[in-house]
């Protein structure tokens, strides 16, 4: 059975087929052309509309549209911000770049945004309306840029049983939730600890920087979170915080979880601050298959020396098979593995920068 998957890159959207009859992973189409690409949202199961969006820096953020599966886009309006009143404290409301792009069971279309906007749409991405009720939050002027100069929502959690649950991971401004679909929210990074802030701050909610918050499928209570500052995972759907601690380091961008197992998840582990790189310059992924009490650290495929490769947020991701991943660096290379980890194969070396990773 063919798999399909998506790479969003620095150069463009490059579709990636899975074939066992060919030998398992080639690149096909390749669409933008050098532009860069920040996210990718794949069509719904049995088919429908796919989004990709740009991030063209001088000539602003576009957001493009297919309903071919890839084959020919169209370019629709990509979310705004309204007019900024006068004297409004933090960043400027302009778009500077999607970072998150979900679908819930309800058809809605979730973007995450920086600076920190969350928009929604209710007709398949033609139009965009900003969610003001996380936007007035007053918090908000507390959050700050991580990576970037200002904060950004990088994580949208959607519970498959009920829609109108939505959980947020914002960089840096914690964990947000919603009960009812947005009409209100609150803030749910209780537990989490800040180091970069000083000791009297370190445990404020507001301030955590969390890199990637994802969810198990099985059990949608279950959320893991890879942090600056360390990896927690959730057993009642982000309401408390727990720590567990991967081997090697806790600090890391990328985070995959399990779609059937509630247990399972894996890290990609690397030094922080102004090296980010992984650990002794080998690359390595961290697996847990019994909620974070014990680790396996895996190497077998990925290189042991010199290395450099670093993975972004979205740079991580399993089938919901649970046994094939794929796993994009910001040096152009791609790995799979068809066994949960356990072995690692070079798809390509020669990529360009990885933003994130999307199975079909």
């Amino acid at each position: 059975m063919i798999t399909t998957a998506w790479a969003a890159t620095r150069k463009g959207l490059f579709e990636l087929r899975h074939d066992p009859a060919q030998g398992g992973w080639s690149i096909g189409r390749h669409s933008f052309v050098g532009d860069p690409v920040s996210m990718v949202l794949p069509a719904p199961a049995g088919g429908g509309r796919m989004f990709a969006a740009l991030n063209l820096g001088h000539f602003g953020v576009k957001l493009q549209a297919s309903d071919d599966g890839g084959a020919s886009w169209r370019e629709l309006a990509p979310p705004a911000f309204p007019e900024q009143p006068e004297g409004a404290e933090g960043p400027p409301w302009k778009l500077q770049q999607v970072w998150a792009l979900e679908r819930g069971g309800d058809g809605r279309l979730w973007a995450g945004t920086i600076p920190g906007g969350l928009f929604v749409s209710e007709n398949h991405g033609e139009t965009w309306t900003l969610v003001d009720t996380l936007w007035r939050k007053p918090e908000r002027l507390g959050w700050f840029g991580g990576g970037y100069d200002a904060p950004g929502i990088h994580s949208i959690n959607i519970d498959p049983r009920d829609p109108k649950r939505v959980l947020l991971g914002i960089s840096c401004g914690g964990a947000w939730r919603s009960e009812d679909g947005g009409a209100n929210w609150r803030i749910s990074a209780k537990g989490m600890r800040a180091d970069f802030m000083p000791p009297e701050q370190q445990g404020e909610e507001n301030t955590q920087d969390p890199h990637r918050i994802v969810a198990s499928a099985a059990d949608p209570d279950v959320l893991w979170c890879q942090h600056h500052n360390g990896v927690w995972r959730s057993v009642d759907g982000g309401a408390n915080w727990s720590e567990i601690k991967p081997p090697l380091s806790g600090f890391g961008f990328a985070v995959a979880a399990h779609a059937g197992d509630p247990g399972t998840a894996w890290f990609v582990p690397g030094v922080k601050d102004e090296k980010r790189l992984p650990v002794d310059a080998a690359l390595v992924v961290n697996r847990t298959r019994d909620g974070g009490k014990t680790f396996e650290t895996l190497r077998a495929g990925l290189p042991q020396a010199h290395c450099y490769d670093l993975v972004y947020r979205h740079g991580l991701v399993v089938h919901d098979d649970g046994r094939r991943l794929l796993m994009g660096s910001t040096t152009g290379n791609l790995w799979s593995s068809d066994d949960a980890g356990d072995r690692w194969q070079l798809v390509s070396g020669h990529l360009p920068p990885i933003y994130a990773l999307r199975f079909n």
